[in-house]
């Protein structure tokens, strides 16, 4: 599953570039990116997508195949993906919302983008920590649409149980196995059995561990008054992601 997470996707009528960016002491984060080869396009804004939690590249390739031509095209992963370089130990506050926003801004600065100029699109747990930086001033945008935002993450009594318990390696393994029972279990559609699969199998468990447990103690404030940028907030009783977080049927 190593190919997940390396390489640069070569997507018809596009450039394909692979960057890793270090937002933070000992942490850098992988960024695909692609400049339409039409140089009318080539010169547009960007749009920048911030995937979901754990999310892999596969799940987006119909979608970005369709965009990658039109205007330029960044693709951030966040931190607690396998393919983020971390070269220290890693604890639970290294997951917290907080740093999510600020590894975008890093990127974007990195990439001398305005992120006032930015078109943004994500899911999940991007549209999450984008509408926290939105409420913090550390990112602003021209426009943006959130899939499926977690407004917190009320796992079910038996994850946030097993949450709190320390949990050695060597069943790491078993855990993710039962992820996949769970998820197929839940999910009623193939291709979304096969795409949640695949991306459950493609982890690092440590990292996904560490996330969960700082994640349950987040949820977005009541008052989001201070985020100006124009959002469109998308949901569906049938995502993935709320199988995995509610413990209601999806």
């Amino acid at each position: 599953m190593e190919e997940m997470w390396s390489g640069a996707p070569h997507l018809p009528g596009a450039n394909a570039e692979e960057l890793f960016v270090e937002v933070a002491p000992n942490i850098s984060v992988r960024v695909l990116r692609w400049v339409p080869a039409d140089s009318s396009a080539a010169s547009l804004d960007p749009t920048v997508v911030v995937p979901g939690w754990g999310s892999v590249f596969e799940g987006w390739r119909p979608l970005l195949t369709e965009w990658v031509s039109r205007r330029p095209i960044v693709y951030i992963e966040t931190r607690e993906k396998k393919s983020a370089r971390i070269t220290r130990k890693v604890r639970r506050d290294d997951f917290e919302m907080r740093h999510h926003g600020h590894d975008v801004a890093a990127v974007l600065g990195k990439l001398g983008i305005d992120s006032a100029e930015v078109d943004w699109f994500s899911s999940s747990l991007g549209a999450t920590l984008l509408i926290d930086a939105y409420q913090n001033d550390v990112l602003a945008g021209r426009s943006s649409i959130l899939l499926a935002p977690n407004p917190d993450f009320e796992f079910p009594l038996w994850a946030r149980i097993l949450l709190k318990m320390p949990l050695p390696k060597f069943i790491h393994p078993a855990l993710v196995r039962f992820a996949v029972w769970i998820v197929e279990r839940r999910t009623k559609e193939e291709g979304q059995r096969i795409r949640y699969r695949r991306a459950l199998l493609s982890q690092d468990l440590e990292r996904l561990l560490l996330s969960s447990r700082a994640n349950i103690r987040y949820s977005l404030p009541q008052d989001l008054s201070n985020a100006s940028v124009p959002c469109a907030v998308m949901t569906a009783s049938s995502t993935p992601c709320m199988a995995w977080t509610r413990s209601s049927t999806s």
